[in-house]
């Protein structure tokens, strides 16, 4: 997702589907395929580095898990905690919360 509004429209009334690390938002679209949004904030990992890391392995876990989610609007937010975690842990994580989510926004 790329302006303000795409990110609005996932804000007002969504899916939600949660870990201590992270939240995911999510709302239904009129394309055919899902559409990822990311919130990786200062506050919650000071570095750079370190935010980049996160948003390369969700990247990369939305890229693999895309054609097993429904035609929705993600957004994805950082909490405090998440740069602590190994990117092993990250993707399980991550691989649950794709099929938390699938069967929320199916039901």
């Amino acid at each position: 997702m790329l302006t303000p509004m795409h990110f609005k429209h996932v804000f007002s009334n969504p899916v939600r589907v949660g870990t201590p690390q992270l939240t995911i938002l999510a709302k239904p679209n009129t394309l055919a395929h899902p559409r990822l949004g990311l919130a990786v904030s200062k506050k919650s990992i000071k570095l750079a580095v370190g935010r980049n890391r996160i948003k390369r392995l969700v990247r990369e876990s939305f890229r693999l898990h895309q054609h097993q989610l429904p035609a929705v609007d993600i957004v994805l937010i950082s909490k405090h905690g998440i740069a602590d975690l190994s990117n092993q842990e990250i993707s399980k994580m991550l691989e649950k919360s794709w099929r938390r989510l699938s069967r929320r926004c199916e039901a």
